[in-house]
């Protein structure tokens, strides 16, 4: 039998507690998950792609099950490309499914054997997304609640 493999994919900049959370509790589904740092041409980093993927390292180093890999291009061929079956997505409000919907619907277009799976976040972490940390962040605030207890952010803030 093959490995339930799944893709998380995401710009993760930073990665927070909510995604911790998903992959946490979607671990006991999957054999593996891929935990994939897309290249994101809408939104200006602020954190580097290796950054980012020592940081999702850091809080998952001692789970064999959690890969973490950067692509670009099309979600939808990166999973194929992996051999995954599952694309893993949280989702925080009824804006997030209805926009998670149509891309869902759009790849299962585009790859048949491909299933979406969304988990929604606990009620705590609804309010949490990066955009948000990355601008306590980007003005010196401390974002320290948001993101999970590995990451030590001090190690990779920019000196403005």
């Amino acid at each position: 039998m093959s490995k339930k493999i799944a893709i998380f994919p995401g710009s993760f900049d930073p990665f927070t507690i909510g995604h911790e959370s998903v992959i946490t509790r979607a671990l006991p589904l999957f054999d593996v998950i891929i935990v994939a740092i897309g290249a994101n041409t809408n939104k200006p980093a602020y954190f580097s792609i290796e950054q980012r993927m020592q940081m999702i390292r850091e809080v998952f180093r001692d789970n064999d099950s959690v890969k973490v890999q950067s692509y670009q291009g099309l979600t939808v061929e990166f999973c194929r490309q992996s051999g995954a079956r599952y694309l893993l997505r949280g989702l925080r409000t009824a804006s997030d499914f209805e926009y998670e919907r149509a891309i869902a619907q759009t790849n299962k277009a585009m790859y048949p054997e491909l299933e979406s799976v969304f988990l929604l976040t606990i009620p705590e972490h609804t309010p949490i997304n990066s955009t948000i940390v990355r601008d306590i962040i980007r003005h010196g605030g401390d974002a320290s609640q948001f993101v999970p207890r590995a990451i030590d952010l001090t190690k990779y803030i920019k000196n403005e």
